[in-house]
């Protein structure tokens, strides 16, 4: 990670990627979370994704940040109970495109995923 990452301020470091998030999730929470389990952490993401869903009709902005921050959080806190890497998926199944049509800008009938 860089070297933002030792802040005492308790600023925000100005970007970090999916592998790096994951990781610091990782440092900050896997005994808590290999303790739950899989299924009691795939709970917490549930109930979180509801409270995005609530967020995106009714709150604020700075509501909606929060939301999707704790989104990815339980996303990559189950990929990591469950020893996926995010980074890894992500490239594997979109690197190279729409998975459906395999191409960069998505040509997929709009009636289908994705």
């Amino acid at each position: 990670m860089s070297t933002d990452d030792d802040r005492t301020d308790g600023s925000p470091s100005p970007g970090i990627g999916l592998r790096d998030f994951q990781r610091l999730i990782r440092e900050m929470y896997y005994e808590k979370d290999v303790a739950r389990g899989i299924e009691g952490t795939f709970m917490w993401l549930m109930e979180e994704v509801g409270e995005l869903a609530t967020a995106l009709r009714d709150g604020t902005h700075e509501e909606r940040l929060g939301e999707f921050a704790d989104v990815v959080a339980w996303l990559a806190t189950i990929a990591n109970v469950a020893g996926v890497d995010l980074s890894e998926a992500v490239a594997m199944k979109y690197g190279r495109g729409c998975p459906g049509c395999s191409r960069m800008v998505c040509t997929c009938p709009d009636e289908e995923k994705p």
